[in-house]
């Protein structure tokens, strides 16, 4: 599937939109598991939507958003 957007579920949401959807847990673990999987990077997607290494993709998700907008870490 081709990327029609950057941010979440590839939707090119604003920055701002991004980065609180980024902040918020659950919508990070579920949107960033989501996000994940459409781009093609399954294993990834399931591994974010394992409570533990949750944590992991929580935090790179943040800075990713805060800096280019964008999930660049395995998505």
């Amino acid at each position: 599937m081709a990327k029609s957007g950057k941010g979440y579920l590839n939707a090119g949401l604003p920055w701002i939109v991004n980065l609180i959807l980024a902040i918020i847990p659950f919508t990070s673990w579920l949107l960033g598991g989501v996000t994940r999987i459409i781009r093609g990077h399954l294993v990834a997607g399931i591994l974010q939507l394992i409570p533990p290494i949750t944590l992991v993709f929580w935090i790179l998700d943040i800075v990713g958003v805060a800096t280019t907008n964008d999930l660049k870490f395995y998505a």
